[in-house]
């Protein structure tokens, strides 16, 4: 970093980084400390602006997917919303609640230096985790301005990153020797690159190509999706996806009328999880929701083997639908997927293991695909994302030996002092998991209540994981779908309100809850 970038310091006690929905979010629960929300674009949105297609849409109903103080416009309205109809949604929350008055947009962060007190970074460290403002700078963050370049250092009590899982670090594959893209004679590209082009843009990539669209989530089945609708008439091609892991498909409409929704989403499903305070009811209930829950999931894939083609096409999952429910990988159908299919303008080709050779790719049977246009919809690197973001020790402990971050109540980890992370756990619907945690954050700022000793933490942290490999061999998604609830439940306890939020046991029980359930307490 050149001496010559670099402006004078900024010193305030709250840093937010990333203006995504968790950034905003953080931003109007930490209003009264005058946070820096430091966005490294021009807007707000975060992936729902940066990675979206233009098929995108959101996969909850919109009153599913709202802010407990904001709710959407026409929240009964049973189309799924748009990315565009989202932004706007959350650009008039950030306008709603004067948010956007913290935002420093074009702002990248380059650097962050810890120049706190030291702190025990071993996993038997049994010391407190101390408060979160503690009257003196802990975080100083170098953060380059676009379009003038220079480098300002801002120094903070707290740091709070918000800049999620999915973007800016795209996974991409590793190949043999000599069977990488290189060898390759047509284009490649990934999802997020995708992404960046306009509507007329991406139809003239697509439209009269061989396309190969890697992958079988949301991402690749709306492409495949836009790759056939930009391919009809005789002279069009087939877009052929090509997957690795199957994971389960739900049509559309189905989310209005789930069974499995109600179970999954309601409190009675919620002492399969440990509670300590409702053992003896939960000893009672246990043994009956473990066998409906898997009969539930037996009944949803014999569903949707019979209404539609998995089997014809060679689509069925060999793991429980429950699993991918649990890691939150089950992906909405848009309405003309198998239709396209049907009309020949989709294909498949599932494999282990696949490889590049001159004109498209080849796999693991000796079996090759022509391609003019490959498409990389492999997912992002979370986990590399934030480990390049922080600087050492810490980036090293992003990952325990499970595999994933160990974050108290999804926001605290508790080996990295006076930070806080928001939005990266998932759940079915992440603007509420992020922003009951950033309730919970604002609280815990203001010292409403004390977090427990950083050895309980850990050990917490280890109990959620050893539930989750229980619940899906995908556990290292950190998707917290099938018991959002509990969690919940134990954050509002913590801060003081009472866990059951709604009027009656029976609503309790069976009604399925919402972000209006946790509006702010009088």
């Amino acid at each position: 970093m050149a001496a010559e970038q670099i402006s004078f310091r900024k010193s305030s006690r709250v840093g937010i980084i990333g203006a995504g929905i968790s950034g905003i979010a953080a931003a109007k629960q930490l209003s009264h400390h005058n946070p820096v929300v430091l966005e490294a674009t021009d807007s707000i949105g975060g992936v729902w602006k940066h990675c979206s297609f233009a098929s995108t849409r959101l996969q909850t109903p919109r009153c599913d997917f709202e802010f407990s103080d904001y709710p959407w416009p026409e929240r009964d309205n049973s189309s799924f919303p748009t990315y565009l109809e989202i932004l706007e949604y959350l650009h008039g929350y950030a306008t709603h609640f004067d948010v956007l008055k913290y935002v420093r947009f074009n702002s990248k962060v380059v650097e962050i230096r810890y120049v706190g007190e030291g702190q025990a970074t071993d996993s038997d460290a049994p010391g407190e985790f101390g408060p979160l403002l503690s009257g003196h700078p802990v975080w100083e963050v170098a953060v380059e301005t676009y379009p003038s370049k220079t480098v300002e250092w801002y120094e903070f009590e707290l740091l709070v990153v918000c800049i999620g899982k999915y973007g800016d670090v795209p996974r991409m594959p590793v190949f043999p020797p000599n069977k990488g893209q290189d060898i390759y004679s047509g284009k490649v590209m990934h999802t997020i690159e995708y992404s960046k082009l306009d509507k007329e843009a991406a139809r003239e990539l697509l439209k009269g190509k061989k396309v190969a669209v890697v992958g079988y989530k949301k991402s690749a089945i709306d492409l495949a999706t836009e790759c056939a609708e930009a391919n009809q008439g005789e002279d069009g091609q087939p877009c052929t996806m090509v997957i690795r892991t199957l994971h389960w498909t739900v049509p559309a409409y189905w989310i209005w009328g789930l069974p499995f929704f109600l179970f999954y989403s309601t409190r009675s499903s919620q002492f399969l999880h440990q509670r300590p305070n409702q053992g003896l009811l939960r000893n009672l209930i246990c043994p009956l929701l473990s066998p409906l829950r898997k009969a539930v999931s037996k009944f949803i894939e014999s569903y949707l083997v019979r209404k539609l083609p998995l089997v014809k096409y060679g689509l069925k999952p060999d793991h429980p639908f429950e699993e991918d429910y649990a890691s939150c990988q089950m992906a909405i159908l848009p309405e003309n997927f198998f239709s396209e299919a049907d009309k020949g303008k989709i294909m498949f080709k599932t494999t282990p293991k696949w490889w590049f050779w001159n004109k498209g790719l080849e796999f693991e049977d000796n079996t090759k695909l022509e391609a003019d246009v490959v498409i990389l919809a492999t997912g992002f690197d979370g986990k590399k994302k934030i480990q390049d973001l922080l600087p050492r020790p810490f980036s090293s402990l992003v990952v325990d030996s499970s595999g994933v971050m160990p974050l108290y109540r999804g926001t605290i980890h508790p080996l990295i002092p006076n930070m806080a992370f928001v939005g990266y756990i998932e759940s079915v619907s992440n603007l509420h998991t992020a922003e009951i945690r950033c309730k919970w954050l604002s609280r815990l700022a203001d010292e409403v209540f004390k977090l427990p000793s950083i050895e309980r933490m850990l050990e917490q942290t280890g109990e959620e994981m050893e539930i989750m490999k229980k619940t899906t061999r995908f556990y290292k998604r950190h998707c917290i779908s099938t018991f959002s609830i509990n969690h919940s439940d134990e954050i509002c306890e913590e801060m003081g309100w009472k866990s059951w939020r709604k009027n009656n046991w029976l609503l309790e029980a069976f009604a399925p809850y919402s972000s209006q359930d946790y509006g702010e307490e009088k």
